[in-house]
């Protein structure tokens, strides 16, 4: 049994990592200004691929994903493994909610799925295969991350157990919640494809 010191610096460890904004640093740096005043104002990927500029969208994906993977791998070798399951948690809450930028980050996909690579590969590449199937056939992100985070716990459950796989009902329920404005343009049918301008 982890001790709550070491879940609280797991989880501190996380949201720290997570709250780290790439897509507004990058943007920033790249001169295209401040992202939350483009497309839909969101500073994940998928927004940042509305300047244009796909290799800052790219580089905002790998850093959106990686320091969800970070977050656990660190927390799991120098705290345990409950430790690492915090510090998931922190990381997606950190992007979703960081303190940086008055708890109005992104919607979490990248951080999500980077948390799932963390504890186990397979089940990220679960996400992939669910996403890119998704993507491919609808052209819509949203669509695609809302239908690959559905199947999500049930791979978490299969590759790593049970108290991994609530972990990933818990952040699934979030990244819905964060979504509720594209499930309601999804069913309107007004949700931008992937690459849109808006």
């Amino acid at each position: 049994m982890a001790s709550v010191f070491s879940l609280l610096a797991g989880f501190a460890l996380g949201y720290l990592l997570g709250s780290v904004p790439f897509g507004l640093l990058l943007t920033k740096l790249a001169g295209h200004g401040d992202i939350r005043a483009i497309g839909s104002g969101n500073i994940g990927a998928t927004n940042v691929l509305r300047t244009g500029n796909k290799t800052i969208a790219v580089a905002t994906l790998l850093g959106d994903l990686l320091k969800g993977t970070a977050a656990v791998l660190l927390a799991d070798y120098f705290l345990g493994l409950d430790a690492a399951l915090a510090a998931g948690l922190g990381a997606f809450l950190g992007h979703v909610f960081p303190i940086w930028l008055r708890f109005k980050g992104g919607k979490g996909v990248a951080t999500y799925v980077g948390v799932a690579l963390g504890l186990a590969w397979p089940t990220a590449l679960v996400f992939a295969l669910f996403w890119l199937a998704t993507a491919l056939l609808f052209r819509r992100s949203s669509l695609a991350g809302l239908v690959a985070s559905f199947a999500t716990p049930f791979a978490m459950f299969a590759f790593h157990g049970t108290h991994a796989a609530l972990l990933f009902i818990l952040l699934t329920a979030i990244l819905w919640i964060k979504h509720t404005a594209n499930i309601e343009r999804l069913l309107a049918g007004t949700e931008p494809k992937i690459g849109a301008s808006a």
